[in-house]
């Protein structure tokens, strides 16, 4: 398999978006490129690090990670397994719109002043409803564009989004924890564990992820195994295998959680995903 593949969803003169599909066999940082066009980018599954100059962004489900056109980047996977990622094209007046002037570098430029922001639940949803609809040929172009610029607009809001505060020594920390959630979502974490493989004591651990991120490190991994349960049931014939492979103790575990994260169940997001 090719290190990465991209394949095209969508392409109209508003918006583009690609399936990129990256088999991560490369732990440390590839060659140096760039884009030609601004994205915005939304992982769906594994993860991976982009790194711009000296900032490092962990990229997870739980993020939209930016993209500058001629801003040149390496990728790195510290985990194995691959990744991927659904990647997002605006046309520049209209993602103009849409963007918040102080996210930009300047008001007239698409260039983002930060390489990332976490997204909520609702975004999760509506990334998953535009892959799984294009990916399946079953929405039409007017509709799928509607979706997209709903996502973004919803990814960009200063209300539905969060950027990460506190120092960038504080926030490698965080990083570091993210990666050890990733490594394993499955996994049921102490916070013991995590504290110990990132190098600080779980009082400490739960204050600085909960200052950096703006949510408590159990809601964010639960987060993350949500959106991978939204990756997964498209395809998915067995429910109740998929919740105990997340971590959830029961089906009924995940499928309060899923209607209370997406307003829906696991089974009736089956079927609105697969609607034309």
């Amino acid at each position: 398999m090719a290190e990465i593949s991209s394949h095209p969803l969508l392409a109209t003169d508003t918006v583009a978006v690609w399936d990129v599909l990256c088999s991560g066999t490369c732990k440390h940082k590839s060659a140096e490129e760039c884009v030609s066009t601004t994205h915005l980018v939304f992982p769906y599954r594994g993860v991976y690090v982009h790194h711009t100059g000296q900032v490092e962004t962990v990229a997870e489900a739980n993020q939209v990670v930016f993209f500058n056109e001629s801003e040149p980047y390496r990728v790195s996977h510290p985990l194995e397994g691959g990744d991927a990622s659904l990647s997002i094209g605006i046309d520049e007046a209209t993602l103009l719109e849409l963007a918040p002037a102080d996210f930009l570098h300047t008001k007239a430029r698409l260039l983002f002043n930060r390489p990332r922001m976490r997204i909520d639940a609702p975004a999760q949803l509506l990334a998953a409803l535009v892959r799984h609809r294009l990916a399946r040929g079953m929405t039409e172009t007017l509709e799928a564009e509607d979706l997209i610029l709903s996502l973004v607009s919803r990814a960009l809001g200063k209300r539905t989004s969060y950027a990460a505060s506190g120092s960038v020594g504080r926030q490698k920390l965080v990083d570091r924890a993210k990666l050890v959630l990733s490594s394993d979502l499955g996994r049921r974490w102490t916070l013991a564990e995590i504290g110990s493989a990132v190098g600080v004591s779980p009082v400490y651990l739960t204050q600085l992820f909960r200052q950096v991120e703006g949510l408590p490190l159990c809601r964010y991994q639960l987060q993350l195994r949500l959106a991978r349960a939204l990756d997964l049931l498209d395809d998915c014939s067995d429910l109740t295998g998929l919740a105990l492979d997340l971590g959830f103790s029961s089906y009924s575990h995940f499928s309060t959680a899923f209607e209370r994260a997406y307003g829906l169940t696991p089974s009736a997001f089956q079927h609105f995903s697969r609607l034309s």
